[in-house]
Order: C-alpha cells, then sequence, then structure tokens
C-alpha cells in the first residue's frame, strides 16, 4: 500500500492532476482510508481525536514558520544578504574558500530561518557569485539542499525536532542531544557533497541530463 502512495502521489503531480500541495492533501486521505479500512488500526470513533492532534501540530510548525518568515524579512529588508555576499566579493575568495563561507553562512542561517526563506533569499544573491567562480550549478543546488536539510534537525527552527517532540511527546533539548550523532553524520556527508562534486553530478551525466 505505501507502493501505491507514490504511484498515485507522484503520478499524480506528473501527469498534471494536482499540485504538489493538492499531493499532500492526497496523501492525507489516502492515508486515512488504510488506517481505518486496511489495516483498520484506527477506528472511526478515534477519528475526531487524530484531526484534533494534527491540527495542534499543524498550528505549532506554522507559528515557527512564521516568526522564521517576519525574521526573514527583516534581514532581507536590512541588507544582509547583499552586504554578506558583497564582502566574500571583496575578500577575492576562492573555490574551495567561498564554498566553505557558503556552507557556515547557510548552517548559521538554519538556525533562525525555515529552509524555503532561505532558499528565496539566499540563493539569488550566492549563485551568481558561485557561476563566477566555475561552481556548477547542480552541484551548488545540491549543496544547498543539503544544508537545508541538516537545518530542518536542529534547534530552534528545526522543523523535524517539533514534528518528532509532538510525536514521541519529548522535550526539544532531549531530541537535540539525541540527534547529535545523526546531525554530525549529516555534516559529514555536507563536507563529501561539498568538495566532491562528482558525487552530485554523476546521476545527471549518466542520464543524459548535462
Amino acid at each position: 500500500m505505501g507502493l501505491l502512495l507514490i504511484i498515485v502521489v507522484i503520478g499524480g503531480i506528473y501527469s498534471g492532476l494536482f499540485t504538489p500541495t493538492e499531493a499532500a492533501a492526497m496523501s492525507a486521505v489516502y492515508a486515512f482510508f488504510v488506517a481505518v479500512y486496511v489495516y483498520k488500526d484506527m477506528p472511526l470513533k478515534k477519528v475526531p481525536k487524530v484531526l484534533l492532534d494534527s491540527a495542534n501540530m499543524s498550528a505549532m510548525l506554522l507559528y515557527i514558520i512564521t516568526n522564521a518568515v517576519m525574521f526573514s524579512f527583516l534581514i532581507t529588508n536590512e541588507q544582509i544578504p547583499q552586504q554578506m555576499a558583497a564582502w566574500m566579493l571583496d575578500r577575492g575568495l576562492g573555490m574551495i574558500s567561498f564554498l566553505l563561507v557558503v556552507n557556515i553562512l547557510l548552517l548559521l542561517a538554519g538556525n533562525v530561518m525555515e529552509p524555503s526563506s532561505i532558499v528565496l533569499i539566499m540563493a539569488p544573491i550566492l549563485f551568481p557569485i558561485a557561476m563566477k567562480l566555475g561552481i556548477d550549478p547542480v552541484h551548488f543546488g545540491i549543496m544547498m539542499v543539503v544544508n537545508m536539510e541538516v537545518g530542518m534537525c536542529h534547534p530552534p527552527v528545526g522543523l523535524n525536532l517539533y514534528v518528532a517532540s509532538g510525536l514521541t511527546k519529548m522535550g526539544i533539548t532531549e531530541l537535540t542531544v539525541a540527534v547529535w550523532p545523526w546531525l554530525l553524520t549529516m555534516l559529514v556527508f555536507l563536507v563529501i557533497v561539498t568538495y566532491w562534486p562528482a558525487l552530485s553530478l554523476w546521476l545527471p551525466r549518466t542520464l543524459g541530463m548535462m
């Protein structure tokens, strides 16, 4: 049933039947049908409580995203990303130094901003610099995505932590301690992706997309 969900969601998006946002709603409806009528591990009498719990978790996440977006607006209004880009250009950073600074910048941004805001603000500023230094755009994009994944798993705006907290009823501090080994692993992977472009590019090249 899980594989069928992938087929329905991916197939629906690529066939144009629904948008990615609508696909999320379709996934929820599909999960409801499977839980209630196929596996029968969620009686109908529990549905109201499940909906209420879902609403509570959604409200918590939306509150976090709202504050992160507000912080992003303040940063943009003060032109801090542009000043950082100007600083990097003035220092004449090479490719290795530039990638290191970008990683540090994105990891710091992940502490206080949510991923979509980081991409919308940072990508248009950092991308032209990366192109001037001869960095492949696909490689640079994948590096940014990995950075966003790391940001999703550390406080205070790590949305995955808050989802896990809501599901496990554990405190954020306790979860942060538990997730450290995985965060370190992700950071090692980030270093590999950053300084080994072939890892990011071999599949597009193999498929003839580059």
